[in-house]
């Protein structure tokens, strides 16, 4: 009998091409459909595919409350952005993706796990990191790190041919040689055209979560974000004309909150960004991301944090994110660094519960309302008015005090003005 492999499979072009790679090499491939929330794909049409290509199993696995609850909600506590404006989408999945492939390789007694990423990118990173420690013994098969695949396969070009000889279908083409990876967190685009940073990536992409602002509706739409200890919990439309809620808000599973905040965002053109960014293996990658949920979501968590978290707390937190962001992108989910830091924004969240409403306009977000029971804002205190128990006169003592090193400082070496 043949050794068997489980194939981290999507029905795209590098996992439809590896099927019937793997089986040239002697291999019976069991494919797994991580089911992410991928909003563009037809489960049994990919599914069926992979059986006709020649798997020995082609099956699915619904991992999309985990993803939102488990991954990409912590990661959103963090306020977790890579290089600053990069959500993580793809990064977050990968991970889960590993933890669930190596759960079926245990069923079918599969001796290796096997990825289309190639030697060139950070998903190579991530599913390997993760891999190795949830299974320290893991083979991993990754074919574009042999030369033998690339001598077959140099390039998209002749992996096309190869579909198209084979009548495998994908969505990929000549004419839209671009890559794309889609859940429910994101769809990212990348490759083909793209590749040149001097050309404009948003005419060229058949996006599938958002419209362009140009083309969202000229007037705002509201909708209010519930959260309790910084997880979100529910979703709920507002009525423009007053600002109340149309119902009363009803519990949400996490990839319903995620659903819903993409159709809402997604029609109102939010959520695209064009970056060029620093991947872990050390070049640079131009992609196009559309996150309209998740860009929703992020934006209505900080404006909760501004009420309820006090400055040094959430200074720390702002600190630590970009490492966070960093290790995420990289693929250091299951350590011990990061099981710490979890640990630690589940402390620091338990006061950001309240609701937050956003006003969504032409690919814009703007904060309309937040309330918390957990509120530091003290109006008597903050107030232009006098009142509160903030006496102005203390201010003096108090900028006397931080003014001592100045102050000596001045005197020995006076500063020219």
């Amino acid at each position: 009998m043949a050794d068997s492999v489980v194939l981290a499979y999507s029905g795209g072009l590098d996992t439809s091409v590896l099927v019937g790679w793997l089986q040239d090499e002697g291999y019976d491939v069991h494919c797994l459909y991580v089911d992410l929330g991928q909003p563009c794909e037809d489960r049994e049409v990919i599914l069926q595919k992979a059986l006709d290509v020649g798997a020995v199993t082609s099956e699915i696995v619904d991992v999309q409350d985990e993803l939102c609850r488990d991954f990409a909600f912590p990661v959103l506590q963090w306020q977790a952005k890579y290089e600053t404006i990069y959500l993580l989408g793809t990064s977050i999945a990968r991970p889960l993706i590993s933890k669930a492939c190596l759960q079926r390789a245990r069923e079918v007694g599969a001796v290796a796990f096997v990825h289309g990423a190639t030697g060139k990118g950070n998903d190579q990173c991530r599913f390997q990191l993760a891999a190795e420690a949830l299974d320290p013994q893991v083979k991993v098969i990754a074919p574009w790190r042999m030369q033998s695949f690339r001598d077959k396969f140099p390039g998209r070009t002749e992996m096309l041919e190869f579909c198209d000889a084979k009548n495998i279908p994908v969505k990929a083409t000549v004419a839209k040689p671009y890559s794309s990876d889609e859940n429910c967190l994101h769809i990212s685009y990348e490759a083909g055209d793209l590749e040149d940073p001097a050309v404009d990536g948003i005419p060229i992409i058949d996006f599938g979560m958002t419209v362009s602002p140009q083309e969202a509706p000229d007037r705002e739409e509201r909708v209010t974000i519930t959260f309790a200890h910084g997880v979100p919990v529910g979703v709920q439309a507002v009525a423009c004309a007053d600002g109340s809620l149309k119902a009363e808000l009803q519990p949400m599973s996490p990839v319903g909150i995620v659903n819903t905040l993409n159709a809402i965002g997604g029609r109102n053109g939010v959520g695209r960004i064009d970056i060029v960014e620093n991947r872990f293996v050390g070049m640079k990658s131009r992609g196009v991301y559309e996150a309209p949920g998740m860009t929703c979501l992020y934006a209505a968590h900080q404006a909760l944090e501004q009420l309820t978290l006090d400055r040094d707390l959430t200074h720390l937190r702002d600190r630590i994110s970009p490492e966070v962001a960093e290790m995420v992108y990289n693929g250091f989910w299951y350590c011990a660094k990061m099981d710490a830091l979890m640990s630690f924004i589940r402390e620091a969240q338990q006061p950001v519960t309240g609701d937050v409403t956003l006003a969504l306009y032409k690919g814009n977000v703007r904060i309309v309302s937040r309330t918390s029971p957990n509120s530091l804002y003290d109006e008597a205190i903050a107030s232009m008015e006098s009142g509160g128990d903030y006496n102005q006169t203390d201010a003096e003592g108090f900028l006397r005090i931080l003014g001592v090193p100045l102050r000596v400082q001045g005197g020995v070496r006076p500063r020219c003005y």
